[in-house]
């Protein structure tokens, strides 16, 4: 196919021919697959970032450039760019061996974590983590028993990444405190 068909596919496909799509799937889908499966090493998740990188294709078609490059040079990098997105995910999605995770068993937490009544330390993480405002409590529950990454945190609540670091290191720090240092924690601080 020659680089004058592909525009000529790739401006039908921008307005919407479903055939164009389809033949520039033909023409391509072995060839993002193979390295969709390169990046993954895995057929199902090869399978599914071809099939993401054609509906990139149809949604996004109007971001290739041809003064940047080749067709084909474009479509590979979008094909690579989400196979990387998808195992990136799948290693903060893993649980690390021996990792436990509250929702597995809420109340195993409060034993391991409660101390002794006769230990000094005699307050368990959850009624300190009750003692902070809602919005740091709820994000280091988050990032600690939930294993989410703080950019995770930031797209699931639609928050800028700056304010879901910023409430957590305030949160560990008053956290520090109470834990260590045995003081109160003032809620509207």
């Amino acid at each position: 196919m020659s680089e004058l068909t592909e525009l000529m596919l790739l401006q039908r496909v921008q307005h919407g021919d479903e055939d164009a799509l389809i033949s520039l799937h033909t023409q391509y889908a072995n060839l993002v697959f193979s390295v969709a499966y390169r990046v993954l090493n895995d057929q199902m998740g090869a399978e599914e970032v071809t099939q993401d990188t054609f509906m990139r294709l149809w949604n996004k078609s109007y971001t290739y450039d041809p003064e940047k490059g080749r067709f084909t040079t474009w479509l590979l990098t979008v094909t690579r760019r989400l196979a990387i997105d998808v195992l990136r995910l799948r290693q903060r999605r893993e649980p690390k061996a021996g990792m436990m995770f509250m929702d597995e068993d809420p109340g195993l937490w409060e034993n391991i974590l409660s101390v002794d009544g006769g230990s000094d330390l005699r307050r368990n993480l959850k009624s300190v983590l009750a003692q902070l405002p809602s919005d740091q409590s709820e994000l280091i529950e988050l990032v600690y028993f939930y294993g989410m990454s703080h950019n995770d945190i930031a797209e699931t609540l639609s928050i800028p990444l700056g304010t879901v670091k910023t409430r957590i290191r305030l949160g560990m720090q008053k956290l520090r405190l109470a834990w260590v240092g045995d003081e109160t924690i003032d809620p509207n601080k």
